[in-house]
């Protein structure tokens, strides 16, 4: 089913939101729009839509071919077929026609992204072959760059077109287009234009997102992939698009350490070649307990366990390429040494711990999963490791997405400190725990594959299965003492 009238409608009314200066010259355009008829048929007259694909080569050379019908060097354009899903389609399906370049060979550009470079209005003679009287064409142009190095081969639709050739751009046939394509300064070298997450939580596990099974309407539908998507206009960079897509699709997941990882290639709806900036981000949350506004569901998974879903080979790669750069933090990891003005400098890992005690005096500890990676089976007070953001913050959220507890930092000291190190050549740690005099919520069992239960403990009761530092700091602040170390002898 060809493009709507609507449809149209928008894409000409955001081209004109960036050309204002040519609403008189579309108001032709504008008005075949609002009519009962299909604007894309060759039959609607005086005019109907048509659609170019301009393709620019990684010299900034723009293809031009010679159509039999008026022996003109033009870009790969025509009539729009009733199978076109969208305009940009049309211009895709035209260049496989005319000159045998596949949409998979091409990529969008960051300037344009899928949107028109130019619309033009131009006159057509009349054919007596055909039958076909004086028309008008409202051309709308989609600029593309080669996806790879180098030109794809051309193989001409011998029957319309009887020639090709590279242009540079001042040579561009078109005077509309010429203009457009000198002031958006194309380069023909592909940049990403679309931003993906790959959110892991340190122990080797990923988190993948379940797409709807819409086929035609979404990538990769029905399957896992990564949180993410296009960049648009308004987006500043490929961290503030992925930003966007993240709060569109799970307003509530926050990745505060994002970082470039790689750029991968992926295929939209329409066959073009998209290249991906994949960023990674940390996070160690109950995917059940995020809100969802896109897909179907998020869940953690190992990769071990890929082979069973249905993923991009693409994307398996990808999380399997990670997982063997990033061995999983089991809380004992050893940080190679860096060096400062030729002196050995060590990196210690820090924690956070939050003490609360209630009204008895009694202190909240959470009795851990027995698989869990660190201290099994045994008491500990609710903590977790800072990723890039403050001590503070880290506790904050600790708290919400562990027990449900809600922390104003403003209500939270200091207590004590902890400088540990577990056993010999393992990380040294510095664990922070930090007193909240105030909070809101009582304590919840969220991370079931962590916390079995939330206890309040007398500090004269303590349970025996209790990890060390922890019953250490719980004496320290009963006496007022800030700082303690153990392991170092």
């Amino acid at each position: 089913m060809p493009p709507s009238p609507a449809s149209i409608r928008k894409t000409v009314e955001a081209y004109l939101g960036r050309h204002p200066g040519e609403r008189d010259a579309l108001a032709g355009l504008l008005a075949l729009l609002i009519q009962p008829v299909d604007a894309t048929a060759r039959t609607t007259l005086p005019g109907h839509v048509t659609c170019s694909a301009v393709i620019i080569d990684r010299q900034g050379r723009v293809l031009h071919i010679r159509h039999r019908a008026t022996d003109l060097m033009l870009a790969c354009g025509g009539h729009i077929e009733p199978e076109d899903r969208t305009l940009l389609a049309a211009a895709l399906r035209e260049a496989a026609e005319e000159a045998g370049i596949a949409p998979g060979a091409l990529c969008l550009t960051r300037q344009l992204l899928g949107s028109p470079i130019d619309i033009d209005v131009h006159d057509i003679a009349a054919n007596p072959s055909t039958g076909e009287p004086p028309h008008r064409h409202f051309d709308v142009r989609y600029v593309f760059y080669l996806a790879g190095e180098e030109p794809p081969v051309i193989t001409l639709q011998e029957a319309e077109v009887s020639g090709a050739q590279w242009l540079p751009q001042p040579e561009v046939t078109s005077p509309t287009l010429r203009a457009k394509l000198l002031a958006a300064r194309l380069d023909g070298r592909p940049e990403p234009v679309n931003a993906s997450a790959l959110i892991h939580d340190g122990e080797g596990r990923y988190l993948l997102h379940l797409r709807d099974h819409k086929p035609g309407a979404i990538w990769e539908s029905g399957a896992f992939a990564l949180l993410g998507g296009g960049r648009t206009h308004d987006d500043e960079s490929l961290e503030s698009t992925l930003l966007r897509e993240l709060s569109e699709e799970v307003p509530d997941l926050r990745l505060a350490d994002l970082t470039p990882y790689a750029v991968e290639d992926a295929t939209s709806i329409d066959g073009l070649s998209v290249p991906v900036q994949v960023f990674t981000g940390r996070w160690r949350g109950n995917p059940d307990r995020l809100r969802l506004h896109e897909g179907v569901l998020l869940r953690w998974f190992a990769p071990d366990d890929l082979d069973r879903l249905r993923l991009s080979p693409a994307t398996r790669a990808l999380i399997r390429r990670h997982a063997a750069e990033n061995a999983p933090d089991d809380g004992r990891a050893v940080v190679p040494a860096v060096w400062d003005g030729g002196d050995r400098v060590v990196l210690n890992g820090v924690g956070v711990h939050l003490h609360l005690e209630d009204a008895e005096g009694r202190v909240l500890l959470g009795l851990r999963h027995p698989d869990s990676k660190y201290a099994g089976d045994s008491w500990h007070y609710l903590a977790g490791r800072c990723e890039q953001e403050s001590a503070l913050d880290c506790l904050v959220r600790e708290a919400r997405e562990e027990a449900g507890l809600v922390i104003d930092p403003l209500d939270v000291e200091l207590a004590h400190v902890v400088h540990v190190v577990d056993a010999v050549g393992a990380l040294p740690l510095m664990q922070l725990v930090f007193k909240a005099r105030r909070w809101e919520g009582e304590p919840k069992v969220l991370e079931t594959d962590k916390c079995l239960a939330w206890k309040w403990w007398p500090p004269h009761e303590l349970p025996d299965r209790l990890v060390p530092y922890t019953r250490t700091a719980i004496a320290a602040i009963a006496e007022g003492r800030v700082y303690s170390q153990m392991g170092w002898s």
